[in-house]
């Protein structure tokens, strides 16, 4: 697949290089990145550079593109955000933001150029982006639920998180779904002012 270089202006999300090696372990260190995704805890050199070789590289070579998320066109990275290709019409969507750099609306911007690339027809053409995320992470669903992802339902003891089996939120957004907010189509819950923390 051809890379692609993404933004609207206020965030730039660009393949993420070896010269990115250090601020992603940096970023990585952080407990709430490792509390609430898969990466490996605790995260070293040796993390990053399969992170970057065998994850990104073979990534965009097929349909699971990855890309940093930067605040400028060279700026470092700050974030992380990717598709990985569940079939020829389906991906799911995963990401991660530096604490310093959540609140101000970036996440979701990037959740939404993602998506704008993958529905498109000269993007990946695809009919459906699906989320996952452990219960508990509001940050991460109200990045989705801002751009049009619908909820589908909880798996309880849904995924294995290092060892340890976690329930686990669900939700997609298929190509024919409009990309504004979706409150409508997820529970109470995640709509109370209370339980909303702004990812990003």
């Amino acid at each position: 697949m051809e890379i692609r270089t993404l933004s609207d202006g206020a965030v730039w999300l660009s393949p993420p290089t070896a010269a990115d090696t250090d601020d992603i372990i940096a970023h990585c260190q952080h407990p709430s990145i490792g509390q609430w995704t898969t990466i490996p805890v605790p995260y070293g050199r040796s993390d990053a550079e399969h992170f970057l070789t065998d994850l990104v590289g073979p990534g965009w070579a097929g349909r699971s593109p990855t890309w940093a998320l930067r605040p400028a066109p060279d700026g470092p990275v700050i974030g992380m955000i990717g598709l990985s290709e569940q079939d020829a019409s389906a991906c799911e969507i995963g990401f991660w933001l530096a604490p310093d750099h959540r609140g101000r609306g970036r996440m979701a911007r990037a959740v939404g150029l993602v998506c704008e690339f993958g529905f498109a027809a000269d993007g990946m053409g695809l009919a459906r982006i699906s989320w996952r995320a452990f219960v508990g992470n509001y940050a991460s669903a109200a990045a989705v639920r801002r751009n049009g992802f619908r909820y589908e339902g909880m798996a309880r003891l849904g995924a294995l998180h290092r060892g340890v089996r976690r329930d686990e939120w669900r939700a997609a957004r298929l190509h024919g779904d409009p990309p504004g907010p979706a409150d409508d189509a997820w529970p109470a819950e995640f709509i109370a002012s209370g339980n909303v923390v702004r990812h990003g």
